[in-house]
């Protein structure tokens, strides 16, 4: 398979100091690889979610990729927030569709060129992993306008970006738009047609949540024989990562970049 880590088993070595106050357990890595550490909406944890601050955070902090979810403007911008209005993270209101650039940029939302500024200001290599969010008004056209801009920025380069979809036709659309990007097919648990490992023609990434791989920890190695990957969605403590780790997980989608790079060493991914 084509995974973003191809190691042996892990195990749970000794505390180590990291921060005033605090230990963190640190894994011992048997193998040379380890999985990709996602920032999920950047270092959410530390800094408002899907912000520069955010990313910028997530830099530093050695994450591999950063996620985002984007959304388009009423004027057609991509910008980078998760709920379809601006009143949970912004001192706004309004839906995001309905607003313009000039009306989200002062609350703080950035948009996906931004985004890719950064990214490109610090490696060429750091990964991006684009949420489409569904449903919504217009949404029918945000995969083209996605397509669109990683074109013009020459950012569809399928090993370092990847679109997401809760929306498999979301992704269907992607996919006839470029035969080359990955594409990771999100979801709590995996629909019913998918629970032997399979996804659906030109997917290639499982992107399932923490407590549905729990739910079912076997499911790893069905995706793994299929030859794809598997994203788990959203991995905070030292536990939960352990156990991702013992499952052979290639990315971990995670609020704590920070945390999961120092638990992880200094393996490559």
């Amino acid at each position: 398979r084509n995974s973003c880590y191809a190691g042996d088993q892990t195990s749970l070595g000794s505390k180590q100091p990291d921060e005033p106050g605090r230990d963190f357990y640190v894994i011992e890595q048997v193998a040379q690889r380890r999985p990709l550490v996602i920032a999920h909406r950047g270092a959410s944890a530390q800094e408002p979610e899907m912000t520069a601050a955010a990313y910028q955070r997530a830099v530093s902090d050695g994450a591999d990729g950063l996620e985002c979810d984007v959304r388009l403007s009423r004027d057609g911008v991509l910008v980078l927030i998760h709920d379809a209005t601006v009143n949970r993270t912004t001192a706004g209101r309004g839906s995001v569709r309905s607003m313009t650039y000039a009306e989200l940029a002062p609350l703080g939302i950035i948009t996906l060129d931004e985004l890719i500024d950064l990214a490109e200001s610090v490696s060429p290599g750091l990964s991006l992993s684009i949420e489409t969010k569904h449903p919504g008004v217009g949404s029918m056209y945000l995969e083209q306008a996605v397509y669109e801009r990683l074109r013009a920025r020459r950012r569809l380069d399928p090993q370092n970006n990847r679109v997401m979809s809760f929306s498999l036709s979301a992704l269907r659309r992607m996919r006839s738009l470029d035969a080359q990007l990955p594409l990771v097919y999100l979801f709590d648990r995996p629909p019913q047609h998918c629970t032997d490992g399979g996804l659906p023609a030109g997917i290639t990434i499982a992107g399932i949540s923490l407590a549905g791989l729990r739910s079912m920890p076997d499911y790893v190695a069905r995706v793994h024989e299929h030859g794809y990957e598997v994203h788990v969605w959203t991995v905070n403590t030292e536990a939960d990562l352990q156990w991702c780790v013992d499952r052979d997980v290639d990315a971990l989608i995670t609020n704590h970049p920070g945390r999961a790079r120092r638990m992880l060493g200094a393996a490559t991914p």
